[in-house]
């Protein structure tokens, strides 16, 4: 339930986005960055995390990964609204079915990993369906693959610091927090800031990006601490699904013929990798029982 929680609601996140679409994206995403603040500070408060975030603030390396996730999470979540805004949500539902593979990718570049075979074909077939979109469509999806590589360097780096994801949002967001605060009061102060006179609807919703934002995360954080690495590999692809029904049948945008092929090699892709993934679980988890069961059989 808390996986489907999460990536529920990461699928549904195009219609919150998609009715602040009148504003401009820099001014939502300052709006999200601060209400999303605002609320992790009062759970921090709650949860008496302020020992865990004073260590982490303490320690140079942590605060460097931190720093440099903090500006790869807002290009990925500048370049998601900009994509709701313009109606190209089809093209980010793209990015995040290929993340996946983003991260196979990184760690063989980073983590000096090695591929299995399915592996390899599957990223083979994602790096067909890319291009024959950029030589046959409208040109180099450039949103799908901003989103996917910011999302996956993201996760690269939150791998390799050791605070959780709540602590870690909090303060991602703190450091974003006031050139967020900067930019809405130069807005204000030229008069070109839209929000607060776009009505009360329009400002309950911006205060409830804080809720948006952090709540499929913590739902996340849940759902990985009790779920095997082989489930949520398959729930993933759950929230880019919606987002595809959601750019189709609700918003209307165009799936051409070019974009059925391309989808296909990567839905194609996307299969492999998850079936290889399960084999490769199960493989390792048989050999661990049988691990166990000599081991007891030689010390009984």
């Amino acid at each position: 339930m808390y996986g489907l929680g999460a990536y529920g609601l990461w699928g549904i996140i195009p219609l919150y986005f998609r009715a602040l679409k009148h504003l401009p994206p820099l001014e939502v995403l300052a709006h999200r960055v601060i209400w999303s603040f605002v609320l992790l500070t009062g759970l921090i408060v709650v949860w008496g995390r302020r020992q865990d975030l004073g260590s982490a603030f303490r320690s140079r390396p942590v605060m460097l990964r931190l720093t440099a996730s903090t500006v790869l999470i807002a290009i990925n979540w500048f370049t998601y609204i900009y994509a709701v805004s313009i109606e190209r949500v089809l093209e980010a539902s793209l990015g995040y079915f290929i993340t996946p593979l983003v991260n196979v990718f990184l760690g063989i570049v980073f983590l000096r990993e090695r591929l299995r075979p399915w592996q390899l074909a599957s990223l083979a077939l994602a790096g067909l369906g890319v291009v024959n979109l950029a030589t046959l469509g409208d040109g180099i999806p450039w949103i799908a693959i901003i989103l996917a590589c910011s999302f996956a360097l993201y996760g690269l780096l939150r791998k390799t610091v050791g605070v959780d994801a709540a602590l870690g949002l909090f303060i991602e967001t703190a450091l974003l927090t006031l050139p967020a605060m900067t930019l809405l009061g130069m807005l204000e102060a030229r008069g070109t800031g839209e929000a607060w006179t776009a009505g009360a609807p329009t400002v309950g919703l911006l205060v409830a990006g804080g809720l948006v934002t952090s709540v499929p995360l913590l739902l996340f954080a849940g759902a990985a601490r009790r779920l095997r690495m082989a489930t949520l590999g398959f729930l993933q692809y759950l929230a880019p699904s919606i987002q595809f029904v959601l750019a189709v049948l609700v918003f209307d945008e165009p799936f051409t013929q070019t974009q059925l092929v391309s989808f296909s090699f990567i839905w194609a892709a996307v299969g492999l990798y998850s079936v290889d993934s399960v084999r490769s679980y199960r493989s390792a988890r048989a050999i661990g029982n049988a691990s166990v069961i000599v081991s007891d059989t030689v010390h009984g």
